[in-house]
C-alpha cells in the first residue's frame, strides 16, 4: 500500500518536530553504538574483524527493524506504517541537527567557551582554540555534511525501497544509518579496524552527498554553487562531504575552514552570525524539500 509508506514519512516528520530525539537509553542508534564499541579495540587481525563488522552489524540492524515492521504489518498495515515511521524517525535527524547548529552560532557571539564545548557534540575537531568565526564555520560545515549523512541518505533509501515493500524500506534506512554510525565511530586512520567501515560509508554516501548539494543549491537559488564547489573538492579528504559543504560555502559567499585540513572558498570571509544562521536554515529547508520528495516517491 503506497499510502502506508507515505504515512510513515509523515509520522516520522511529526515525531521529529513534536517529540525530537529519544533519550540515549531508549534510542536504538545508541544501542547499536554499544555493539560497535565492542569492536573498537585492538585485534590480532584488525582488517578481517573490520570487514566482518562492516558486513554483519548493518545487516543485523536492518534485520531487527525488518522483523519488527513485518510483524506489525502482519497485525495491520497501518500499525506497520506507525512502526516504520518510528524506525524512520530514529534513523534520520533534522530538528536536533538544526537546533544544535543554530545554538552554536548564537553562542559564538555570546559565550565562546560555551560554543566550543557545544561543538563537541556536532563536529569531530579540537575546538579549544577556535575563534568565533571558525566556530560558526564548523557549525555550518557540520550541518551541511550531516544533512547528507544523517538525513538524506537514510531517507532516500527508505523512499527508493518503499514502492517495493514497507518492511524493506525501513530496513534500508536502518542499514544506511548503521553504516554511517560505524564510520563515525571507527572510521579513523588511527583505528585499523575501521578501514572497511570507512570505505563502505564512502560508497554508500556517494549519491546522497551529491543530492544534498543539489538540494542546497536549489533552495539557496544559486544553482551555479555546485560548479564552484567542484573546484574545491580536492581540499577535502572525504570524497563526499566536500559537495554539500562546498555548495553551501559558494551559496553563502563565505569561507568554510577546518584548520590544518581544508579551506573552502578561501577568498571569502568566515561566516558572520547572520550568514551562518542563514546557512543552517537553508540546510533545514533542504531537509524539508527532501522529505516532501521522499513522500512523493514512496507513494509511487
Amino acid at each position: 500500500m503506497p499510502m502506508t509508506a507515505t504515512a510513515a514519512v509523515v509520522i516520522a516528520v511529526v515525531l521529529d518536530v513534536v517529540v525530537g530525539e529519544p533519550p540515549n537509553r531508549f534510542h536504538p542508534v545508541a544501542w547499536f553504538g554499544r555493539l560497535v564499541a565492542a569492536v573498537d579495540r585492538e585485534w590480532t587481525h584488525p582488517r578481517l574483524v573490520g570487514v566482518l563488522a562492516a558486513l554483519a552489524l548493518p545487516l543485523l540492524a536492518a534485520g531487527v527493524i525488518a522483523g519488527v515492521v513485518w510483524l506489525s504489518m502482519w497485525v495491520d498495515p497501518w500499525a506497520g506504517a506507525v512502526v516504520a515511521g518510528l524506525a524512520l524517525t530514529v534513523t534520520t535527524s533534522l530538528r536536533m541537527l538544526v537546533a544544535e547548529a543554530l545554538r552554536i552560532v548564537q553562542l559564538s557571539t555570546e559565550d565562546v567557551a560555551g560554543a566550543r564545548e557545544s561543538l563537541r557534540s556536532l563536529a569531530g575537531r579540537d575546538a579549544s582554540e577556535l575563534s568565533p568565526g571558525l566556530l560558526r564555520s564548523a557549525a555550518v560545515e557540520s550541518a551541511a555534511e550531516n544533512l547528507a549523512d544523517g538525513f538524506v541518505a537514510p531517507l532516500a533509501a527508505f523512499a527508493v525501497l518503499a514502492p517495493v515493500s514497507l518492511t524493506l524500506a525501513a530496513a534500508g534506512a536502518a542499514w544506511v544509518k548503521a553504516v554511517n554510525t560505524l564510520d563515525s565511530m571507527l572510521g579513523y586512520r588511527s583505528k585499523p579496524v575501521g578501514g572497511p567501515s570507512a570505505r563502505l560509508d564512502d560508497l554508500v554516501m556517494w549519491l546522497p552527498a551529491r543530492l544534498s548539494a543539489l538540494l542546497l543549491a536549489q533552495v539557496a537559488g544559486r544553482p551555479r554553487a555546485l560548479l564552484r564547489a567542484r573546484q574545491w573538492l580536492r581540499e577535502v579528504p572525504s570524497p563526499n562531504s566536500g559537495w554539500p559543504m562546498g555548495t553551501l560555502a559558494a551559496a553563502l559567499e563565505v569561507r568554510l575552514e577546518k584548520p590544518g585540513v581544508y579551506v573552502l572558498n578561501a577568498g571569502a570571509s568566515l561566516p558572520s552570525p547572520r550568514k551562518a544562521q542563514r546557512g543552517v536554515l537553508q540546510v533545514a529547508s533542504s531537509g524539508v524539500v527532501a522529505t516532501i520528495l521522499a513522500g512523493v516517491v514512496a507513494w509511487l
